[in-house]
């Protein structure tokens, strides 16, 4: 599903020794950020992309000399499927003293110039890399063109060999231009002058104000994951009707638990944390309403057999969301740990795109910051999303068995629900939340 990359840093330069699996470079995807280990031991002896290029899979970005002349670590057998992650992987002709390094794991080296592009299944004509680029699109590109009734190979591309992006798309409905390819799109004039656009009934695109730097300001250009963060957001806030729901929680037994197991999880080298159990808490609860653990596929509702949750990690450069798959068939143990690894993982860029997909609810953590509540959007396109706020100790009114009230101090915090009201209706996710409330206070004393 990747087919462009983008080289973000070299961590070594032109004459460096560098050990097998030693990371030399990092690189950005639509997918996830990641540091590339050298194939073979050897010296860069050559570097082709520098930072900032985008280029195309499978494409060399460096030479490694390594012993002897010999050839680097061959790629994987070719009947395995390509990994999707891009990768350094070495490959070269018996004779060549210097193998080239593509940027594709697992992947053939690229063909010679010479050789002659492949006749597409089908009888199609032969296409050229630019070209199959150009009409290669992911599939919320072909979504948001469907839904305007856009034809992809007329909007202008600023990806690779003139891909058509997110942004194109987005850029193209904001532009007013005319729908191509098809029937009306029922889309509304624009009058001379307007300050707004109208697409389709009832939705509108404001354009943004102009904004110029003024002297002493800095300016600094978006990094990757950050366009691709903004683009998401904007369509997902565009796609979906968002609601939210708020809850409050008494976490006075699971901190307790925490307390008691704390000291027996650091020692199996685990962090025991309260997002843990209330990850695990979702889990459980997310069998009995299957609708937050959803997707909209057209005018039909997608319920997910696998609970995959997403977790968001806050990084330097941007918000990555790491998911742990089929999370309820996981313990309180597997699930502490499993969110460890893969936070350090995260902030250390060693995740494969493999483990940043196929999410079917995410979990947001802002109170970790000491934000009361907050009010995420949708991760899409998921039908569903929680915030946990701070957790802390506050005075709260207790009733008795007697039924006289008194106040009392108890460790208690928010869970905020946004969720997609096309599917989701006010009462299913105010169902899931009592539910999952009622999880957590009533949490099982176990260690496992």
């Amino acid at each position: 599903s990747i087919a462009e990359g983008t080289l973000s840093k070299w961590l070594k330069k032109v004459g460096d020794a560098v050990k097998r699996d030693e990371p030399m470079f990092e690189i950005s995807t639509d997918k996830v950020d990641a540091e590339i280990p050298a194939p073979a031991a050897g010296v860069l002896a050559e570097i082709l992309v520098q930072e900032g290029q985008t280029v195309a899979v499978q494409t060399v970005v460096a030479r490694l000399e390594t012993a002897a002349g010999a050839p680097a670590a061959p790629s994987a057998s070719p009947a395995a499927p390509p990994a999707p992650a891009p990768a350094a992987a070495a490959a070269a002709a018996p004779a060549a003293p210097r193998p080239a390094a593509p940027a594709a794991a697992g992947a053939p080296p690229p063909p010679p110039p010479s050789r002659p592009a492949v006749q597409p299944a089908g009888g199609r004509a032969e296409q050229s890399l630019e070209e199959r680029l150009r009409t290669k699109s992911t599939p919320v590109v072909r979504k948001i063109a469907a839904e305007h009734n856009l034809d992809i190979s007329a909007i202008p591309g600023s990806g690779l060999a003139g891909r058509v992006t997110k942004s194109d798309v987005l850029s193209f409905i904001g532009s007013g231009a005319p729908a191509v390819g098809g029937p009306s799109s029922g889309r509304t004039a624009v009058p001379a002058g307007s300050t707004d656009l109208t697409i389709g009934p009832g939705v509108r695109v404001v354009p943004g104000p102009v904004v110029e730097p003024w002297e002493g300001d800095r300016v600094e250009p978006w990094s990757r994951i950050r366009k691709l963060t903004a683009d998401h957001m904007i369509m997902s806030r565009r796609v979906s009707a968002h609601v939210q729901s708020l809850i409050e929680v008494d976490y006075s037994r699971i901190a307790g638990l925490r307390a008691k197991h704390k000291a027996e999880y650091a020692e199996r080298g685990v962090n025991l944390t309260f997002l843990a159990f209330i990850a695990s808490g979702v889990a459980q609860t997310l069998r009995k309403h299957p609708v937050l653990n959803a997707s909209v596929m057209g005018e039909s509702t997608v319920y997910r057999r696998e609970i995959n949750l997403g977790i968001a990690v806050a990084l330097d450069w941007g918000l990555i969301v790491p998911v742990i798959r089929r999370a309820d068939e996981l313990n309180l143990l597997g699930i502490a740990r499993t969110i460890n690894d893969l936070a350090e993982r995260a902030r250390s860029k060693k995740l494969s795109p493999d483990e940043v997909q196929k999410g079917t609810f995410t979990i947001t953590n802002p109170g970790v910051f000491g934000t009361f509540v907050g009010l995420p959007v949708l991760n899409q396109p998921q039908s569903a999303i929680l915030a946990v706020g701070a957790i802390g100790k506050r005075p709260v009114v207790l009733t008795g068995p007697d039924g006289g009230d008194s106040i009392g101090i108890r460790t208690t915090g928010m869970l905020a629900i946004s969720f997609d009201h096309r599917i989701v209706d006010g009462a299913d996710a105010d169902r899931f939340l009592a539910e999952l409330r009622t999880t957590l206070q009533e949490f099982p004393d176990t260690a496992g």
